[in-house]
């Protein structure tokens, strides 16, 4: 796994050894930073941070801060890891807390949402519930969710839907009105 392009352009990032993560491949990363291109000083919020491949991207392309959470010790380890090859301590902040209670007492607004949280758990629509009952996406904002093709988006939030890519396994959603 690399970064795609930016500052850090190259760089390989550590994984979680075996087989407890999936982390998001180069290509899927690819696919999303299609869909969205732009992070010149926006404030990014990484959930289910795993690696931090997506935080960390969003940094080398010019992002101004991310905030990282993940609850696992081994992703943690690595993220960690990951934060302190590339030298970015200074423009993030890792929290070590599950993604609920982490939303739940968020009172800080993000211009871009990033959730990939564990295949087959349900826990999409339930994350996306939480982002926008506390309003947590700044106007204008985008969350992008990588699930799942099983795990299918509830109605309510289609209409917040701009983008799907790869068989619906990305699904971009800005904020509902």
């Amino acid at each position: 796994m690399r970064i795609i392009t930016g500052r850090y352009k190259g760089a390989t990032l550590f994984t979680v050894p075996g087989n407890t993560t999936r982390p998001t491949t180069d290509y899927q990363r690819e696919v999303i930073f299609s869909m969205y291109q732009d992070y010149t000083d926006l404030r990014v919020l990484d959930l289910y941070a795993g690696t931090g491949s997506f935080g960390l991207e969003t940094l080398s392309r010019g992002a101004a801060w991310v905030d990282f959470v993940e609850f696992s010790n081994k992703a943690l380890a690595v993220l960690l890891k990951n934060i302190e090859k590339l030298k970015c301590s200074e423009l993030c902040h890792v929290h070590k807390r599950r993604v609920e209670a982490f939303l739940a007492s968020a009172t800080d607004k993000w211009d871009v949402i990033f959730l990939d949280p564990p295949y087959k758990k349900n826990l999409v629509n339930q994350t996306l519930e939480l982002i926008y009952d506390k309003q947590l996406l700044k106007p204008e904002g985008i969350i992008i969710a990588e699930h799942h093709p099983g795990e299918k988006i509830e109605p309510e939030f289609e209409p917040g839907i701009i983008s799907r890519k790869q068989n619906s396994r990305i699904t971009a959603f800005t904020v509902l009105s």
